[in-house]
């Protein structure tokens, strides 16, 4: 199925636009330092418990 063939077709040239946006996402997510203060991540678990 993933043949040099494949690849050249439109399905292939797809696959290879979606493998490549898939990993330009993983790796810029990567990136993304995720910084919540304290009081900001337990104001969001006494709403979601209540």
């Amino acid at each position: 199925m993933y043949s040099r063939q494949f690849f050249r077709s439109q399905l292939g040239q797809a696959a290879l636009a979606s493998i490549a946006a898939m990993t330009a996402f993983v790796v810029l997510s990567s990136q993304i330092a995720v910084t919540a203060s304290v009081a900001t991540l337990a104001s969001y678990e006494q709403v979601e418990i209540a």
